[in-house]
C-alpha cells in the first residue's frame, strides 16, 4: 500500500516537482541570479503572453488534442494593427478593443470552417498561420512601427513604469504588494478549508495531511514570490491581466457546462453528440476563444516590445502548445487543467531564462526545449497504456 501511494504521488505531481529541481538547478548554475529580484519579474513578463495563448489553448486540446497553429501570426497582425492605429492618432481604448474584437473575428472564421465545414484544425489554422503572417506584413508595410503611448505602456505592461504604485509607502520594500501576497495566500487557505469541511461532510474521501501540504507549500511560495517583486518595483501590470485570464478560464473550465462539454467531447465526441451536447459549438467556442486570447497576448506583446514587426509572433504557438503537455494535457483530448498550464508555462520561461543567464546558445535552447516536450508527452502515452 505504501509503495503504491508513493507512486500515485509522484504520478500526480510529476511536473511539479520537476519544476522544483529545474529550479534548484538553475539556481545552483547561475550562482542564484535566476532568483533574483528582477530576473524573477522578467521571466513573468518575457512570458506573459505564453501563459495567455496557454488558456487558450488549452480550451483546443480538450476537445480531442486539437491545436492552433495560427496564434502567432494573430499576435502579430493585432499587435501591428495597433499600433497602426495608434501611430495615426487613434484612442487607446478604441484601439484595444478594435485588437480584441478582431482576435475574436479571426478565431470565429476559423472555428466555423472546424465545427461546421468539418476542415481538420491542423490545415485551417496552419493557413490562417500563412494568411495573417501575411496581412501583418501588409498592414506594417515591412516596416517597424514604434508605440508612443504612455498611458497603453504602463496599463499592459511595457516601459519602465509599468507597475502598480505603492499605496502603503514602503520604502525599500513595496508593502502594497507584500499585502497583496499575503492576502492571497490566506484567501487561499481559507478556501481550502472550507473545501475539506465539506468533503468530509459529504463523506467524500480525501487525504486531510496531503491538503494541508499542498496548502501550506503554495502559501509560502506566493509569499516568497510577493517579497521577490516587492523587492524589485512592486506588481508588474501585465501579472494582473495573466492572473485575469488564469482566473477566467479556470472558471470556464471547471465551474461551467460549457467548460464540462469540452473535456466530454474530448473524451467521446460520439457519445457527447448523442447525449444531445451541439459539438459543432463547443469546436467553434474553443477556436473562438483562443482568438480572442490571441488579440489580448497581441496587446501585451505589443506594450511590452514598445513597437510593432513583421516578425514577431514566430513560435508563440509552440510556446502554447509546449506549455499545455508539459502540464499534463492529454494529446489525445479530455484532460488537462489551467493549474497545469501555469505550471507548463513556468517551466518553460524557466529553462528560457536559466539557459540564457548561462550563456548557452539559442539553438541549443531549443533543443532542450524539444527534450522536454517529448518526454512530457511520452510520459502521457505510457500512462494511457498502462491504463489500458
Amino acid at each position: 500500500m505504501k509503495s503504491i501511494s508513493i507512486g500515485d504521488f509522484f504520478k500526480k505531481y510529476t511536473m511539479i516537482l520537476a519544476l522544483v529541481v529545474v529550479a534548484i538547478f538553475f539556481s545552483i548554475t547561475t550562482k542564484g541570479k535566476i532568483l533574483y529580484p528582477q530576473n524573477i519579474n522578467n521571466l513573468i513578463s518575457q512570458n506573459g503572453y505564453v501563459f495567455v495563448l496557454a488558456a487558450g489553448m488549452l480550451c483546443c486540446i480538450l476537445t480531442g488534442g486539437n491545436i492552433d497553429l495560427s496564434v502567432g501570426s494573430v499576435v502579430c497582425f493585432t499587435g501591428g494593427l495597433g499600433a497602426v492605429m495608434m501611430e495615426r492618432g487613434a484612442n487607446m481604448w478604441i484601439t484595444v478593443l478594435v485588437m480584441l474584437a478582431v482576435g475574436l473575428l479571426i478565431g470565429a472564421f476559423q472555428g466555423f470552417w472546424i465545427a461546421w465545414v468539418k476542415v481538420p484544425p491542423f490545415i485551417a489554422t496552419l493557413a490562417g498561420m500563412y494568411a495573417f503572417r501575411g496581412f501583418s506584413n501588409v498592414v506594417l508595410q515591412g516596416f517597424t512601427v514604434a508605440v508612443r503611448n504612455e498611458q497603453f505602456l504602463k496599463v499592459f505592461g511595457g516601459g519602465a513604469d509599468c507597475y502598480l504604485p505603492d499605496l502603503l509607502g514602503g520604502g525599500g520594500l513595496n508593502r502594497t504588494c507584500l499585502l497583496v501576497g499575503v492576502v492571497i495566500a490566506v484567501l487561499y487557505a481559507l478556501m481550502t478549508l472550507r473545501r475539506v469541511s465539506v468533503q468530509r461532510k459529504m463523506g467524500i474521501a480525501h487525504s486531510v495531511t496531503g491538503e494541508i501540504a499542498q496548502t501550506a507549500i503554495i502559501c509560502v511560495v506566493v509569499i516568497w514570490l510577493s517579497y521577490k517583486l516587492a523587492s524589485h518595483k512592486g506588481i508588474p501590470t501585465v501579472l494582473i491581466w495573466i492572473a485575469l485570464v488564469l482566473l477566467i478560464y479556470n472558471y470556464i473550465t471547471q465551474r461551467t457546462s460549457i467548460g464540462r462539454h469540452l473535456y466530454a467531447v474530448g473524451g467521446n465526441e460520439k457519445a457527447t453528440r448523442l447525449s444531445g451536447v451541439n459539438t459543432r459549438f463547443v469546436y467553434f467556442f474553443a477556436y473562438a476563444n483562443i482568438g480572442l486570447l490571441a488579440g489580448l497576448a497581441g496587446i501585451l506583446n505589443l506594450a511590452r516590445m514598445t513597437n510593432a514587426q513583421p516578425t514577431y509572433g514566430q513560435g508563440y504557438e509552440m510556446d502554447a502548445i509546449a506549455s499545455c503537455f508539459i502540464g499534463g494535457a492529454s494529446a489525445y483530448g479530455g484532460t488537462g487543467k489551467i493549474s497545469g498550464v501555469i505550471i507548463g508555462a513556468t517551466l518553460m520561461g524557466l529553462i528560457n531564462q536559466g539557459m540564457s543567464i548561462m550563456g548557452m546558445d539559442a539553438n541549443y535552447q531549443s533543443v532542450v526545449k524539444g527534450i522536454v516536450l517529448l518526454v512530457a508527452v511520452m510520459f502521457d502515452v505510457l500512462s494511457k497504456k498502462q491504463k489500458r
